[in-house]
């Protein structure tokens, strides 16, 4: 049985080495001017240390360049993906096609990982990007298991699928919040990892974080995704990667919460029964970390969507 790739987002790089500790197989890092929803930011220099530490230790290192580019910032992508190739980074993560043309033509071995956020809902896509050029593609967090399940068994290229963290619900590029409160005569100031205003959806009783950075806004999920005691299904089907995302948590939080998914994993290939004695037990220490105002649930994989 294959064993899934267990990739997390560090906050910086001195995280690196706690995180392999915890069982992490590969880091997503990046920086706010290329990359979206990223947990931390990591300049140049902070990539070129990420890699060397994650390498010294065999572990791989991908780099988020998923955001959405317009003119001014196209003449930018050649340097950049050079510097990736230079420094040593396993993969670099799109969206936009721009990206994928500027790797064949400045970093032609480059392996591409294609995660275009909220689309990647359909195999045809998958298979699309991967004739393109991608060796993986990230799927929407917006889709049921069974779902996920058929588009693993008809695609031609990795697959990749968050089990746990925050989701991106809603992207916009311009700055709605910022806009807002300048149209009202005030200033917002806005810090990564500060406090959220949230969107209250009165039906269904939910508060949804929204925060703003250069790529525009997000609103977030109100819920966190854990489905530690449902591994079973993806690990037999074959996915390829396990993201685990910690976006607005801590490091403490991220390193226990990837050594419960290591465990899971690893006993699950060891055999079903023991993962089925050890899932109810490890869902019980995350929810011993999990924030009070950040309740877990299984997202869509077992519910409809209704956009």
């Amino acid at each position: 049985m294959k064993r899934p790739e267990i990739s997390v987002t560090p906050f910086s790089v001195e995280d690196i080495e706690p995180l392999i500790e915890a069982g992490a197989d590969a880091f997503l890092i990046g920086e706010e001017r290329y990359g979206l929803c990223l947990a931390g930011e990591f300049k140049r220099e902070d990539i070129r240390r990420a890699a060397e530490a994650a390498h010294r230790r065999g572990k791989k290192v991908y780099v988020s360049m998923n955001a959405l580019f317009h003119n001014d910032l196209v003449d930018e992508l050649a340097d950049y993906v050079a510097f990736l190739q230079e420094c040593g980074a396993d993969a670099v993560i799109f969206g936009d096609p721009a990206v994928l043309m500027t790797v064949r033509e400045t970093a032609p071995g480059m392996n591409l990982h294609w995660d275009p956020e909220m689309t990647a809902t359909n195999w045809y896509s998958c298979n699309y990007w991967g004739r393109k050029g991608a060796k993986r593609a990230v799927l929407s967090r917006e889709l049921s298991m069974d779902e996920i399940l058929e588009i693993k068994a008809r695609a031609e290229v990795e697959i990749e699928v968050q089990v746990h963290g925050m989701t991106c619900m809603f992207h916009s590029k311009r700055k709605l919040i910022g806009n807002y409160f300048a149209y009202r005569g005030k200033q917002l100031a806005v810090e990564r990892g500060g406090g959220f205003l949230f969107l209250f959806d009165k039906e269904r009783n939910n508060k949804y974080p929204i925060f703003e950075d250069a790529n525009g806004t997000h609103i977030m999920s109100p819920n966190d995704i854990c489905i530690i005691d449902e591994l079973g299904e993806l690990i037999e089907a074959g996915i390829d990667c396990f993201r685990i995302d910690g976006i607005f948590k801590d490091p403490a939080y991220l390193r226990e919460v990837t050594k419960a998914y290591r465990t899971a994993v690893d006993a699950y290939l060891e055999s079903p029964g023991k993962y089925g004695r050890l899932k109810g037990e490890l869902l019980a220490k995350i929810q011993a970390v999990q924030p009070k105002n950040r309740p877990l649930d299984t997202g869509f994989f077992f519910k409809e969507t209704v956009y």
